[in-house]
């Protein structure tokens, strides 16, 4: 029996089935894709499955009915949408947790379920988003900062001459071109963004020893070379998902 695993980003929906043992991930697409794209991943991901229940998180409100109405086509079965007021397997100490997003819900319940708490997931996608889970086990907070793709982007689109670049390293930390700087300044700089943020919150926090978990698909890139300890986690949200889904059976 398999769980089907959606999280529905700004910029790319991923779909995932998680089994006794596992959880994988079967593939992604740009959100804004049209409705027979997201059936079509959907069906690619229960087919020969037998799925006993789904999940959705979803941070794109204009887009949930259609992967709801896809997943229901797919399954037979309502899927769970998560919201503050699902269950999880963690506490929320926090002042308006309606708003906090599905995807950093998913997050906290994922990493605090594979290393533990207190615990800082770095969430590298269209915005950076840093969530804090403390020692007893309760999310608390976070930070949020603009993603990676988004420094470069915005230069290109204020600016008339910068181009746009695709990110690559380049050696040394003086560029011999245009591109070759803004790629420079935003690996530099983004990798001491992220390191004066993870500073700040350890002070905060008083923990010399916190596991900071990173996921998305900027994370390796942004912080390759940077020194700092972390963990490496692809498929956390689809697995915070998980997490989440069995949560609510325990609490039915």
């Amino acid at each position: 029996m398999s769980i089907l695993l959606v999280d529905i980003g700004n910029t790319d929906t991923s779909v995932g089935v998680a089994s006794t043992n596992r959880t994988r991930i079967i593939g992604s697409i740009p959100t804004g894709t049209g409705q027979k794209q997201a059936a079509a991943l959907v069906t690619r991901a229960t087919h020969k499955q037998e799925i006993e229940g789904a999940v959705i998180g979803s941070v794109v409100p204009s887009v949930t009915r259609g992967w709801t109405r896809a997943v229901r086509n797919a399954t037979g079965r309502r899927p769970l949408l998560v919201t503050h007021r699902t269950p999880l397997n963690i506490d929320i100490d926090y002042p308006r947790p309606e708003t906090i997003g599905a995807d950093r819900l998913a997050n906290a319940c994922g990493a605090v379920m594979r290393y533990g708490a207190p615990v800082v997931v770095a969430d590298f996608g269209t915005a950076l988003t840093f969530d804090i889970v403390s020692r007893q086990g309760a999310y608390v907070g976070g930070v949020i900062a603009p993603g990676l793709p988004l420094m470069t982007d915005y230069l290109a689109e204020k600016t008339a001459l910068l181009p746009r670049v695709k990110l690559r390293r380049h050696s040394g930390t003086v560029g011999k071109s245009t591109r070759a700087a803004m790629c420079i300044g935003a690996e530099l700089g983004y990798r001491g963004m992220v390191r004066e943020i993870l500073g700040e919150i350890r002070r905060d926090m008083g923990v010399r020893a916190l596991h900071v978990c990173a996921t998305g698909g900027h994370a390796n890139w942004a912080l390759q070379g940077s020194r700092l300890a972390y963990t490496y986690d692809p498929d956390l949200t689809l697995f915070g998902l998980r997490c989440i889904y069995e949560a609510s059976l325990e609490a039915e």
